[in-house]
């Protein structure tokens, strides 16, 4: 479905992708576009490039190519968002810029998180994203892991000067009450993606979310989810959603998520290793694997008997 701008209408389920390394960190991309079939065959509409994908351990270049990697194998399947934030508005826009040009559907942007900006600055960084392309910019509140929470009034103010083409990812906690604010700041305008993992997805499509950004490992289960909810199928609702929760609520922090849904992937058969660029703050050890073991399947079994 497209808008009155020819532009995909963003909505539903947009995994961020993992970025498969070989042995020397350097990006396998043979796997990552096997990873992209997989998240599609799912039943993905489209994929993000964003935090778990490891953007903020990537050079600028390797950010460039990973984009258009994701755009040329992501054409024709289902829209693509990139992640532009940076800590500097010159580097955001010129990562910006480059998405636009190799046909991101849209972008996403973390504020900067090495300092702590004032809100008339943070408003200037989003006001210049938004003014150096024409294509949406989802505004990512990350807070919830990395960075400080951005106020709703702020985010407010966007929609009112750029129109349909803000949306949001707000994961600053309580996640609930502040996504209901938002919406009310908003007049119900606001586009809102849910990005907990999944953890808040139910919770967050009763306060009127569009989409949700989970991980790429368990994309089927939240693919399985999201058309529950869209069914209003309460019990396949919680059939699916507890196995989901339980198993997010392992992953403490952005490398707590990596850790797990890389093991995943690797369960899974998509990837062939579970290497995340280091210096990293969590590693799995064999309680937690066994404890993720027995919880995917459990939610295996969910997906196939909500099937």
């Amino acid at each position: 479905m497209s808008n009155a701008g020819g532009r995909p209408r963003l909505a539903g389920v947009y995994p961020v992708f993992q970025t498969p390394f070989h042995e020397d960190e350097s990006i396998d991309f043979d796997t990552l576009e096997a990873e992209f079939r997989w998240i599609f065959d799912q039943g993905a509409d489209g994929i993000v490039m964003a935090m778990v994908s490891e953007v903020l351990r990537l050079s600028g270049e390797e950010r460039r190519r990973l984009a258009e990697h994701a755009c040329r194998l992501g054409r024709g399947r289902g829209a693509v968002i990139i992640s532009v934030g940076a800590e500097s508005a010159r580097v955001a826009e010129e990562f910006a810029r480059h998405a636009e040009s190799v046909g991101a559907d849209a972008l996403m942007a973390i504020p900067p998180i090495s300092v702590a900006v004032t809100e008339p600055e943070l408003l200037r960084y989003y006001e210049r994203l938004l003014r150096a392309v024409a294509i949406p910019l989802v505004v990512q509140d990350a807070s919830g892991y990395v960075g400080r929470p951005m106020s709703i009034a702020m985010q407010a103010r966007l929609l009112e000067e750029f129109g349909d083409r803000v949306l949001y990812k707000p994961e600053a906690a309580p996640i609930g009450p502040r996504l209901t604010e938002l919406r009310e700041a908003t007049g119900g305008r606001a586009r809102v993606f849910e990005g907990s993992g999944g953890i808040a997805l139910v919770d967050s499509y009763r306060r009127g979310i569009v989409g949700t950004m989970p991980g790429a490992e368990i994309v089927d289960a939240i693919v399985a989810l999201w058309r529950a909810l869209q069914a209003g199928d309460e019990a396949r609702i919680y059939r699916l959603s507890t196995p989901i929760a339980s198993l997010v609520a392992l992953q403490t922090g952005l490398d707590g998520f990596l850790a797990v849904e890389k093991y995943l992937l690797v369960r899974r058969g998509v990837f062939r290793n579970a290497i995340a660029r280091g210096p990293v703050g969590y590693h799995l050890d064999d309680e937690t694997r066994r404890e993720v073991d027995r919880l995917d399947s459990l939610l295996r079994d969910a997906v196939e008997a909500a099937r």
